[in-house]
């Protein structure tokens, strides 16, 4: 006998998480399937244990430069496997929020098994079949293995296996200069593992700002990485009986004793038997409309398995407006134009709507820049941070059209932009609210009254202010 459900969701991760919750507090009868862990890549594998061991190199790193302030303090001594320890505490205890008996006392039921879709309106999941008026599909996204020649026979790390390491590699070659790339071999190089960084284009962070993702060039080689732009991968290889890696790149032989794999991530949509459901798919994810209804219209699907942006905030904003469409009247957009992200590095770099290119390609010289350096923001100056900045791209109206921050914070600091971005707000809007001194944040405030000023004292409008001001 089958069990009925209004919404059945498959994909227990940030997306999945979102809309059961969502979903149950409407007032639905809700199953939420997942084949392995609920809480998905973000927790177990991705954002959090990522930003744990980024805390605790970074912190290591401020100890190790601590005499720039006055503080004379011996070398720190990393212990690999107690900063370890201390990331899957870290994980247990924001998975406390989420296992399964957590949902089920919420008065979601929980499968734990693999879901294969049946017909559009049945999935049987552990030998359970389940009936649904609608389904959404949250399978998010797994590392992405590159045909590189020799990988197949070569061990190496991904994101997901690098939380098995017993100890830290005293040479990590890592290939790939995206996010996951950037952040895991600056982390590595802190804690005292020497990394050599493979790009085969001839920058890191790619679908960042130039300037910003050419400060964090200059972070990473200054921390120690050896940083090989426009040298792609030709081929790997073990060494030494196996107990050490040989990357051919760019003509040259780089040796190691470990090799991390970051050069994306594709969607997961094997498996699931979507043809049986009639559900539209390709290598890149799911097929949905702005609505993120798929081919059989009450199948949604939401997050890295549709493709496009694979952030934990997009999935787990899109996973809520895929139940507000599959079960409230109506339906609303939910794959915007700008999607706002940060990769946590030092320095960290955020974007919020267009970067400058984007915005001069699409509204050429119409686009204004305005620039607010790190080293005129009190607070960064007192933290020593200058190396950072602020630059927001805007029209001659002074309409926001995107926002690119690097520096300590910028993460937080990004939040504003992308406010003004999405509310289409003018620069004159940032001025008329009070920021809080000394932040970095009142950076923002403090470039929005400058590009003001400047509009203000300039053309007709200067000339129109100096007499009125005689």
């Amino acid at each position: 006998m089958a069990t009925h459900y209004d919404l059945t969701i498959i994909g227990g991760g940030s997306a999945g998480l979102t809309a059961a919750r969502f979903a149950n507090r409407l007032g639905k009868r809700v199953a939420l399937i997942e084949a392995d862990r609920l809480g998905g890549d973000c927790t177990w594998t991705g954002c959090v244990p990522s930003k744990a061991l980024l805390h605790a190199a970074n912190l290591a790193h401020a100890i190790r430069n601590a005499d720039q302030l006055g503080i004379s303090v011996a070398e720190p001594q990393v212990d690999f496997a107690a900063v370890m320890t201390r990331i899957q505490a870290v994980i247990r205890q924001i998975y406390s929020d989420e296992t399964p008996n957590t949902l089920r006392s919420e008065g979601i039921d929980v499968i734990e098994a693999r879901a294969e879709f049946l017909d559009s309106h049945s999935v049987v999941a552990g030998g359970q079949q389940v009936r649904s008026k609608s389904f959404l599909i949250c399978t998010g996204a797994s590392p992405f293995v590159p045909p590189i020649p020799g990988l197949n026979d070569t061990p190496y790390l991904t994101y997901e296996s690098f939380w098995e390491q017993p100890s830290l590699p005293a040479r990590l070659i890592v290939i790939g200069g995206g996010p996951i790339g950037c952040e895991l071999a600056q982390a590595c190089q802190r804690l005292g593992s020497q990394v050599t960084l493979v790009e085969a284009l001839d920058r890191i962070l790619p679908n960042d700002d130039p300037q910003a993702a050419d400060l964090v060039a200059s972070a990473l080689v200054a921390d120690g990485i050896d940083l090989r732009l426009s040298e792609p991968v030709e081929s790997v290889h073990t060494t030494d009986g196996g107990r050490s890696v040989s990357v051919r790149a760019g003509g040259n032989n780089i040796d190691g004793d470990a090799l991390l794999v970051a050069v994306g991530r594709r969607p997961n949509v094997s498996g699931l038997a979507l043809e049986a459901a009639g559900v539209a798919h390709t290598a890149q994810g799911i097929t949905v409309n702005d609505h993120l209804r798929t081919s059989a219209k009450h199948i949604y699907a939401a997050g890295d398995c549709a493709g496009g942006f694979q952030f934990t905030h997009y999935a787990g904003f899109q996973a809520a407006m895929a139940v507000r469409n599959a079960l409230l009247p109506g339906a609303s957009r939910a794959r915007p134009e700008h999607v706002p992200w940060a990769t946590f590095t030092d320095p960290e770099v955020a974007q919020a709507g267009h970067t400058e290119e984007q915005a001069r390609r699409r509204h050429g010289d119409k686009v204004r820049v305005f620039t607010r350096q790190f080293t005129q923001i009190d607070r960064a100056v007192i933290e020593g941070a200058g190396g950072g900045f602020i630059k927001v791209v805007s029209l001659n109206n002074g309409k926001v059209l995107g926002a690119t921050v690097v520096g300590p914070r910028a993460a937080d600091v990004i939040q504003e932009w992308t406010t003004a971005t999405d509310r289409k707000m003018r620069l004159s809007d940032v001025i008329k609210t009070m920021h809080v001194y000394p932040t970095v944040g009142m950076g923002n405030q403090q470039l929005a009254w400058e590009a003001y000023l400047s509009s203000l004292t300039s053309g007709w409008r200067g000339r129109l202010l100096h007499w009125l001001s005689r």
